[in-house]
């Protein structure tokens, strides 16, 4: 079967505004990341995700779109993105977009008009029902806290929003709607992108407002009967051009996931966002290891024949994975990126990671800039719970985290920017930055340049997943094999030194070591490793 150019390829995630500053205005921009091109290169991976860069308002950082064809003015023009996918493309990089078709912002033109009356063209374009500012249609609760409906006096209806009341969710029932979208879509394909990400993509379809909700309060609007016919619209334009699709689509399940992502599915792949099993008291969470473990093993068996995983550990939405699985070192750093990197998928890289950036020291909620944060934080404060507590649990595993601007030198800012950035610098970023690591051979940057070549061989993208060791608590262990070779991944999730019995068919003493960071140790039954010790044996 022939491979898709994707299959074989290792993603960048780019959050622009915290990339870095070309203009000394604070904020990221895209002419930032035409300067680091050479450095996404270098690194060796082949295609870019951008976070949203179109006009918005910003109340939920791009994800709230008021012109889907214009450029955010904080980062730059259209001109500069036409640069940008040129660059880009002369160095073989490809890029894909973010595609928020769930909703619009309510500064959009369409949902302006809408607010005009119930009579005008484009009030169907959005969802709305009768309601009393002490009735609303049903007690469904938003994603980001409080009721899924915003009261408009003028009409006496209420629209529907699953995120904040300034993203009202689009009516994907009108083709009239459903024709601007596609039109839109084949616009930016036709720009010459490579792709998209589709945000919140399962949410497009609503259950009926009588709906009544049981365990699940997000059920009536995650991947509700109805969607298949808007998703293959969607398939037939992708399968027009040589992209990438890549949904974020909660609520599909990993067995489901194999009619979305097979050869003949709506998309190349979806962000499963089940694999943070979390564990320890609000405020204090890590990473269950054997949680983790447990869920990206069963999207690989659902999907290891039919279908096609997004791996990844850190992105945009997550707090680093270094302060909550890791112990903040390059060591711990190293192990997770050899545990999650030769599964079998695309792996994606979101930028920082690879230098081991960490959870900023927050101390005030005057630092956030995440509203589900804030949000979050006046809830507790209203539970009764101290200022102290409420920003403990909120902060520890805030969005913003992943936010703070990029690390690139021991300079001001840490060579994010010349002036004072958007988001606060993380104060460590005199030990952890790019410069300091390009020049270390053992450095995180180079383990990771390495482990980048060397997922590209063909037995980690062809190769079939096989779990050992399933309960263990603190290490992953799995095989990669093809009918001609195979390559066992050991690693040790834990700040604790464990000893491990093998099975016996994955036992060779003369095994060769392919990756590791830490000394080479032979491969026999009994292993003993060390605090987050990593190592890929190629088998006989």
């Amino acid at each position: 079967m022939e491979r898709k150019w994707w299959e074989t390829a290792v993603g960048y995630q780019i959050y622009p505004r915290s990339f870095y500053d070309s203009n000394n205005d604070g904020i990221g921009d895209l002419q930032g990341i035409i300067a680091k091109l050479p450095y996404i290169k270098a690194l060796g991976v082949d295609f870019i995700w951008l976070n949203p860069i179109y006009a918005s308002p910003n109340v939920d950082n791009g994800y709230d779109i008021s012109d889907y064809q214009a450029i955010h003015p904080d980062f730059g023009t259209m001109a500069d993105f036409k640069e940008l996918l040129a660059k880009a493309h002369a160095l073989d990089l490809k890029i894909i977009m973010d595609l928020v078709v769930n909703h619009t912002s309510d500064q959009h033109p369409w949902f302006q008009e809408a607010l005009k009356g119930k009579d005008n063209p484009y009030r169907d374009y959005y969802l709305w029902a009768d309601a009393t500012p002490e009735r609303m249609p049903n007690d469904w609760q938003s994603f980001f806290g409080g009721s899924t409906w915003q009261y408009d006096e003028k009409s006496k209806q209420a629209y529907f929003h699953i995120f904040a009341p300034e993203q009202p969710d689009l009516n994907w029932q009108n083709p009239k709607l459903r024709a601007e979208i596609y039109q839109m879509i084949r616009w930016w394909l036709d720009l010459g992108i490579d792709g998209f990400r589709l945000d919140a993509i399962s949410h497009i379809q609503k259950a009926p407002w009588d709906f009544k909700i049981t365990d699940n309060p997000w059920a009536p609007f995650m991947n509700v009967a109805g969607i298949d016919a808007y998703m293959q619209d969607l398939k037939e334009i992708f399968a027009e051009y040589p992209i990438v699709t890549v949904g974020e689509a909660s609520g599909v399940t990993s067995k489901k996931a194999v009619n979305w992502t097979n050869r003949d599915g709506y998309l190349d792949m979806i962000f499963e966002l089940e694999h943070q099993v979390r564990e320890g008291k609000p405020g204090h969470e890590r990473i269950n290891v054997l949680g983790w473990k447990k869920v990206v093993s069963r999207w690989q068996k659902d999907l290891n024949q039919h279908g096609w995983n997004a791996l990844y550990v850190e992105n945009h939405d997550n707090p680093r994975i270094n302060s909550i699985l890791g112990n903040e070192s390059e060591h711990s750093a190293k192990a997770i990126a050899t545990a999650f990197m030769f599964m079998k998928g695309t792996p994606f890289i979101y930028q920082g990671q690879e230098i081991g950036m960490t959870n900023f020291p927050f101390t005030s909620v005057d630092q956030l800039d995440a509203k589900d944060s804030y949000n979050h934080y006046q809830e507790l404060l209203k539970q009764g719970i101290t200022p102290d507590e409420a920003l403990q649990q909120i902060c520890h595993w805030t969005r913003d985290h992943s936010r703070t601007p990029m690390q690139w030198e021991a300079s001001h800012a840490a060579g994010f920017s010349q002036t004072k950035p958007w988001l606060a610098v993380h104060p460590n970023y005199q030990e952890i930055n790019v410069s300091e690591q390009e020049k270390r051979p053992d450095s995180l940057l180079n383990f990771y340049k390495q482990a980048i070549a060397l997922r590209k061989t063909a037995l980690f993208v062809e190769g079939n997943y096989e779990l050992h060791l399933p309960k263990h608590p603190q290490v992953i262990a799995y095989t990669r094999n093809t009918t001609n070779q195979s390559a066992l991944v050991l690693v040790n999730l834990s700040d604790k030194e464990v000893v491990v019995d093998l099975p016996n068919r994955v036992v060779q003493s003369e095994a060769k070591v392919l990756l590791t960071n830490t000394s080479s140790q032979p491969l026999v039954k009994r292993m003993h490793l060390q605090p987050f010790a990593a190592f890929i044996y190629q088998l006989n």
